[in-house]
């Protein structure tokens, strides 16, 4: 079956969602879980604030010229490999374009 509006799972009807994923420093999740719920509920059943935060683990890059980076950190260099902590938080919402926007 293709289409995932007509498919029934044992347990219920499914709903396909958008699942957003956000890498951000871990004490920054509750900031934008608040800010989120200013514009929705990030309900399931009788829960709202549903999120999904990982452990902790690091994200690294190389910055190339021009970057936020090579342009805000003193003496960072295009190329250097930057590493620092951060959580993946996910939140689903529905597939629908006006609420992600």
């Amino acid at each position: 079956m293709t289409d995932l509006n007509k498919y029934h799972a044992k347990s219920g009807e499914f709903v396909p969602v958008w699942t957003l994923e956000i890498q951000t420093l871990a004490d920054d999740t509750d900031r934008i879980l608040d800010a989120v719920m200013e514009v929705h509920p990030l309900s399931f059943g009788r829960y709202q604030r549903n999120a999904s935060i990982s452990a902790q683990g690091k994200e690294t890059a190389q910055p190339e010229p021009g970057s936020t980076t090579t342009t805000h950190v003193d003496g960072f260099k295009a190329g250097q490999t930057e590493t620092y902590p951060m959580v993946e938080l996910k939140i689903s919402i529905e597939r629908d374009v006006s609420v992600l926007e």
